[in-house]
């Protein structure tokens, strides 16, 4: 296996049947990811990028090309693909430890001490330990989706994939999960794929940030690498120049290329 393919997205397109006809909402998409990488999919709305995800994810099927996760090809969701969405998606008549165990119980044909043992493992690394028998709405947003981190990490899958996780959240809640995802993928060395709309989010987690241009028939416009050191420290790259550089450059994409593009396509 080339581990500089570990997810490997190849040709792939994206068309849907409208009342209208047929809208290609992504096209030629070529995207490779090593193992242990956190790459981002950042752009404006409507650019396809919860699309890629979902495609990764298998919950749709791409009208061309193929994706190849450690060796073997997408072909519907499974257990290989950890998702989190920007809603928690926990069921409500379940407590958080039962939420995650839930999962749990689903792909691991093990002991029941076994499975208990995973899913606390799993709270303990969101630091929801003292929260495992709580019912989601005993606890706060920010607590919902470390419990859907929780969840989706708990049946310890080949990439996670991200969908703007904490796009609902308060500022403050955001950036403490921001920090605490941090911590948790260089503890467990995941790979992950996720889509924001946060520059100062996509910059802070990423290895890699994947511009996305604006559709339709969007396609990856420019991937910026990230070369800031790991550990990362909210405090420390707030005043680096090099974080304000990345950071300007994926701004300038945003809004000087792609917002020049959306006014042509107006007039």
């Amino acid at each position: 296996m080339d581990p500089n393919k570990y997810l490997s997205v190849e040709s792939v397109g994206k068309t849907f049947e409208t009342r209208k006809g047929d809208f290609v909402a992504l096209a030629g998409i070529d995207l490779a990811l090593r193992k242990g990488e956190f790459v981002t999919l950042i752009g404006h709305s409507g650019c396809g990028k919860s699309t890629l995800l979902n495609l990764v994810a298998g919950l749709l099927e791409p009208s061309e090309g193929t994706i190849i996760l450690a060796e073997r090809e997408v072909a519907g969701p499974g257990p290989d693909r950890g998702v989190v969405f920007q809603n928690h998606s926990l069921l409500p008549w379940l407590t958080c430890f039962d939420n995650v165990h839930l999962a749990v119980e689903r792909v691991f044909q093990e002991p029941k001490s076994l499975l208990k043992k995973r899913t606390h493992a799993a709270l303990e690394l969101v630091g929801l330990s003292h929260a495992e028998h709580k019912y989601p709405h005993e606890i706060s947003g920010g607590m919902k989706q470390r419990v859907g981190i929780a969840r989706a990490l708990a049946i310890e899958p080949k990439v996670l994939l991200l969908d703007e996780p904490f796009g609902a959240l308060d500022a403050l809640t955001r950036a403490t999960l921001q920090d605490e995802l941090i911590r948790i993928v260089e503890k467990t060395g995941a790979t992950a794929l996720m889509v924001t709309h946060d520059v100062d989010e996509a910059v802070l987690l990423s290895d890699r940030v994947v511009m996305m241009t604006n559709g339709p028939a969007a396609r990856i416009g420019e991937v910026l690498q990230v070369t800031l050191p790991r550990p990362r420290e909210r405090l420390a790259l707030a005043h680096d120049a090099r974080f304000m550089d990345l950071r300007a450059a994926v701004l300038e994409f945003l809004y000087q290329k792609q917002a020049h593009k959306a006014r042509l396509k107006v007039a």
